[in-house]
């Protein structure tokens, strides 16, 4: 049996959505393991354009069972808006196909008031959140102050557990930032809106998994956001809330006996980047500008316009190194097709000297990029399927990028449809 986790590289945005509706059909489990709705998976195929937040990307393939984990920031009301906006487009989604975890904790309706309420404390110092409720959901899970999927079948307890919470956050809420106070009809009216819509789905995945991997089932873990985004090795305090690693993958996903075989880490043919930190590669003005537009670089889930840049070595060779990527997919080559010269930013220039090692997250803001250009191909190349077909400008940028970061790409994606790729294998 051969399991593998897409992951992100640098700082999320990858196109990891589109590679998984892409290698799901060699598996027969999808998992997200980790994160919430605060970020999007961008997926084209027959079905037509998706956004996903947090279905896995695995829904669009007959006969693949997708789960939400316990690691993941399960925010019912999102998710079930995102299961109606699919369903209405065709999509089948029933309890054999979809299944949560019971042991997933529930995002609850006042930790996205609290994230826009710290994030307006900070003012200029924000970090750049999407006011989803990521960071307040995980403060609390580790705190042990809120409830499991799993308690929705148990309504009289999770009543009374919703109330002591209530009275603790109201504190919060109250005192701290001078908002309005939750009240139980509130609550009541989010677990019939919500909570009951999605309670048909939840389940015991860990039982399910255990019984996939005993019968040999091919189980593909599906990330949100990317390494450079991790609580733990990313630029800290820009990061997410959870780890976005593919080593947290079994525990996240509810089977932590489970070996992934394959990493694949997948890494933008240029760099973009949501939100506020340092960001070494930036590009800025009107050269910023076109790169943006030709890559259509907004937000799936804010529709913010991403800061953009060349493809950034020394992150992605970090990033690589702490995903244990064994392979990368390069997304998004067929957006340079409009450039004479194309930038790399090979290495950092730090207190003068010239580095290749990414270094801890403070040095970032003092540090500059050594930018060397290569030849532009000047051509359409999204209907190249073939490797010996690129341009040979094309190729000499693919097999550059691939010998500084250590690690064979095998997949080089030409354009944002399922079949739009270049496999290397």
């Amino acid at each position: 049996m051969s399991n593998c986790a897409i992951v992100g590289i640098n700082w999320g945005d990858e196109g990891k959505g589109r590679m998984v509706d892409l290698l799901t059909e060699n598996y027969d489990v999808v998992v997200r393991y980790q994160g919430g709705g605060n970020a999007g998976h961008t997926v084209i195929n027959k079905f037509g354009k998706f956004a996903l937040h947090l279905l896995p990307s695995g829904i669009f393939r007959a006969g693949v069972v997708n789960i939400l984990g316990n690691g993941v920031a399960l925010d019912p009301e999102n998710l079930w808006i995102e299961m109606r906006d699919v369903m209405d487009k065709g999509i089948s989604l029933t309890p054999d196909n979809l299944k949560i975890s019971d042991r997933a904790s529930l995002l609850l309706p006042w930790h996205r008031d609290l994230d826009a309420l710290e994030e307006a404390r900070l003012e200029d110092k924000k970090y750049g959140s999407t006011k989803q409720g990521i960071a307040p959901f995980y403060s609390d899970k580790y705190q042990k102050k809120t409830v499991l999927a799993g308690e929705l079948f148990y309504p009289e307890k999770l009543r009374a557990h919703l109330a002591d919470l209530l009275e603790w956050k109201n504190l919060t809420l109250t005192k701290v930032y001078g908002a309005e106070p939750y009240t139980m009809e509130k609550l009541d009216a989010w677990i019939s809106d919500f909570c009951e819509k999605i309670k048909p789905y939840v389940c015991d995945t860990g039982s399910f998994l255990k019984e996939a991997q005993k019968s040999g089932k091919k189980i593909l873990f599906e990330a949100q956001l990317g390494a450079l985004r991790d609580l733990d090795y990313g630029i800290c305090p820009y990061t997410t809330s959870s780890n976005t690693t593919a080593t947290y993958a079994p525990i996240g996903s509810g089977l932590p006996s489970a070996k992934v075989d394959d990493i694949v880490g997948v890494v933008k043919a240029y760099s973009t980047c949501v939100g506020e930190g340092p960001f070494v590669c930036e590009m800025f003005g009107d050269e910023a500008e076109e790169l943006r537009k030709a890559g259509f670089e907004y937000g799936a889930k804010t529709g913010r316009p991403r800061r953009v840049g060349p493809i950034d070595i020394v992150a992605t060779h970090y990033g690589v190194e702490v995903q244990a990527a064994t392979e990368v997919a390069l997304t998004k080559l067929d957006v340079l097709s409009y450039m004479d010269k194309i930038p790399v930013c090979t290495k950092y220039i730090l207190d003068g000297k010239e580095t290749d090692r990414f270094p801890f997250p403070l040095a970032l803001e003092i540090a500059s990029p050594k930018i060397e250009y290569f030849e532009g191909w000047k051509c359409d190349i999204s209907g190249v399927r073939k490797w010996e077909d690129l341009p040979h400008e094309a190729q000499e940028y693919v097999t550059f990028i691939e010998k500084q970061i250590d690690c064979p790409i095998t997949y080089v994606s030409v354009g944002p449809e399922r079949k739009s790729i270049i496999i290397r294998k």
